[in-house]
């Protein structure tokens, strides 16, 4: 039997994509983008530096990290 790994890793910092959508910053390494949009992806925080700053050390599973990926290149936090 596969037991399936998953990895909860703290936001560090966030960074914009060439579209514009918000990119996490994980501790681990890897990026995830964090949208909001409802009602697929409820996620109201990340639509101001307030809400994106009170989310700083939250924990998100890294999909990344469960699968052993290499650390993603990353521009600087904003």
């Amino acid at each position: 039997m596969l037991l399936r790994r998953s990895m909860q890793q703290p936001i560090t910092g966030y960074h914009t994509d060439e579209e514009g959508d918000w990119v996490a910053q994980l501790g681990c390494g890897h990026n995830q983008h964090v949208r909001h949009t409802p009602p697929w992806m409820n996620r109201p925080w990340v639509t101001t530096a307030a809400g994106r700053a009170g989310m700083i050390g939250h924990l998100l599973q890294c999909k990344k990290c469960d699968e052993g990926a290499a650390a993603d290149a990353r521009p600087e936090a904003k």
